[in-house]
């Protein structure tokens, strides 16, 4: 094997030089170069030695630069499925490919040895989370208790029927609030939401969602059909802030957990007409997904509850 030729300002490294010589000229360079904080240093370094061990024992020997620079875009994969194998997650592999990438940089710049894999250029994306729903009843205690320490009997109403439509028909909190009287449709008509990038869908109502609707409707203190349909304490339009706030003193009172939020009412709403037999593209269509595979993480949900009852649940589990 043979070191790649130097770039412009390169010094090529002897084709024999240990490559854990070349990780600590690195290291040192993020030091006194680069200015990199201490505990970059010690991360990369470890991360290092972990990759240059994989190596070794990868290639029967201690490598060398001649063997960083024949390193190819298999070998790297290998590396990350192994660290994969014993339970690392993306994120962490993403910091560790990271570590590499700035190593084979600094390579490049002083010893001419390319980047073996710019496929690899792209770090690994972290699994997003899965939603987390809210039980049937803790939902339904949002929606039902929220208006309890209002201050007046109308922000009770009020409050009880912004839940409910983020509940009972999973809007989005930004989507709830931009609604204007005039949006309120008739009797037994389904209501026509803007979602992100102003596209529109129909989104039906329940009965008992419409009916907190009207109740607030009818109380409330602006008459024109573009006033906002959720006001403020000074009868602007009701501010997000304002009701994620009011919702964490709430569950942080009634014992809820933290994921009782506007967003996790919304989580709530999809998951339990997943669990109740809904198809996703229905679900999909109600919640304004541009695409199915963000649907789809609730059937991940689904599958995670069910494998955990059954852990509780099976003699043998």
């Amino acid at each position: 094997m043979s070191v790649s030729p130097p770039s412009t300002d390169a010094a090529p490294a002897a084709a024999d030089t240990p490559a854990e010589d070349l990780r600590a000229a690195f290291l040192a360079y993020l030091a006194s170069e680069r200015r990199a904080a201490p505990k970059t240093i010690i991360t990369y370094g470890g991360d290092l030695a972990e990759f240059l061990g994989f190596l070794t024992a990868h290639l029967g020997a201690e490598p060398t630069a001649a063997d960083l620079a024949a390193l190819t875009l298999t070998d790297l994969r290998s590396h990350l499925a192994r660290i994969a194998t014993n339970g690392v997650g993306n994120a962490t592999r993403a910091k560790k490919l990271a570590a590499i990438r700035s190593f084979y940089r600094y390579l490049h710049l002083r010893h001419g040895i390319a980047n073996p894999a710019p496929g690899l250029s792209l770090t690994p994306r972290a699994r997003k989370p899965l939603p987390r729903a809210l039980t049937t009843p803790d939902a339904k205690s949002v929606v039902t208790a929220i208006g309890d320490d209002a201050a007046t009997t109308a922000l009770a109403i009020r409050d009880t029927a912004l839940m409910a439509l983020l509940y009972g028909a999973g809007l989005r909190i930004d989507e709830a609030l931009s609604l204007n009287i005039a949006d309120l449709p008739p009797d037994a008509t389904p209501l026509i939401v803007r979602g992100k990038g102003g596209k529109q869908r129909i989104v039906p109502l329940l009965a008992t969602v419409r009916e907190a609707l009207v109740a607030w409707r009818r109380i409330h203190p602006a008459a024109a059909p573009q006033s906002p349909l959720f006001l403020g304490a000074r009868g602007a339009r009701l501010n997000a802030g304002v009701v994620q706030r009011h919702l964490r003193n709430f569950r942080r009172a009634n014992g809820l957990p933290e994921h009782a939020t506007p967003h996790g009412l919304r989580h709530s709403f999809a998951t339990h007409l997943l669990a109740a037999g809904a198809d996703l593209r229905s679900i999909q269509e109600l919640l304004g997904h541009a695409s199915l595979s963000t649907t789809q993480r609730y059937t991940d949900i689904d599958t995670a509850q069910l494998i955990s009852v059954w852990q509780k649940s099976h003699p043998r589990a």
